[in-house]
């Protein structure tokens, strides 16, 4: 890896980093648990689209990492890992799909892998079936916000110099 796309690698991760703390002072939107928009997301759509899968899973490591050691609690970990590999994984097949063309639904799928990700990993380290009743909401909200951080990123990536 040269120099220079260490450095911008290493710029986009702090970009994540700060967008995920900005984010976190935002109060909650709606009254359940694990609904937010993922604006750090945004970041990993551009890396998807102008590098390969392998930064931005270096990229999303980081951002996990950092933002657990910061911020967060061991368990809140494994949801960010949980989430964000499963996520990422369907977004990196989506992107190969469409050609990294329509950022929108790219997110959208992103979205939808990071909060059945984090509900499957609620389901397992808690045994408790209950968990399966917020699916719905889940897969409403997970849609929803990848779109907006799916466009989010199209134009961010316009007005990024090449």
């Amino acid at each position: 890896m040269n120099i220079k796309k260490l450095t911008l690698l290493a710029l986009f991760t702090t970009a994540s980093l700060a967008v995920y703390v900005i984010e976190s002072a935002i109060p909650p939107l709606v009254p359940i648990p694990g609904i937010k928009l993922g604006l750090a997301n945004i970041v990993t759509l551009v890396l998807l689209r102008r590098f390969s899968a392998r930064d931005a899973l270096l990229v999303l490591f980081c951002r996990i990492f950092l933002s657990a050691l910061l911020f967060g609690q061991a368990l809140s970990l494994l949801y960010s890992l949980a989430g964000g590999m499963a996520s990422l994984a369907v977004m990196a097949g989506v992107m190969a799909l469409l050609q990294k063309k329509l950022l929108f639904l790219t997110g959208a799928s992103g979205g939808l892998a990071h909060n059945l990700g984090q509900l499957f990993t609620a389901w397992i380290i808690t045994a408790t079936p209950g968990v399966l009743a917020y699916l719905p909401f889940l897969v409403l909200s997970g849609i929803i916000t990848g779109i907006f951080t799916g466009f989010c990123a199209h134009f961010l990536d316009r007005y990024l110099p090449s």
